[in-house]
């Protein structure tokens, strides 16, 4: 199934400043599989080494986190969007 990953500014020298790119991929952690398989090193900067998601990165798919879905094993179907979100430091 293809699904479009939308890949945040700061990750954007991995995919040589794609904003977005296709994967095929049946699980989030397919599509983080897919991607890393593309544009090597990208995944380790959105999983630990054990595989968990880093506590300062959101995914999201189709605008809902995976934490509150099946987590990485969450299911993707033809079409849907996959977000990446690091956390924003900074403010007062």
């Amino acid at each position: 199934m293809a699904v479009t990953v939308l890949i945040p500014a700061p990750l954007r020298r991995f995919t040589n400043e794609q904003a977005s790119v296709q994967v095929e991929a049946g699980t989030v952690s397919e599509a983080l599989a897919k991607l890393d398989a593309q544009f090597p090193g990208i995944r380790d900067r959105i999983c630990e080494p054990d595989g968990r998601l880093r506590r300062f990165v959101s995914v999201f798919v189709n605008g809902r986190d995976v934490r509150s879905l099946e987590g990485l094993d969450t299911p993707l179907r033809e079409g849907d969007e996959v977000g990446i979100i690091p956390a924003m430091a900074g403010g007062r």
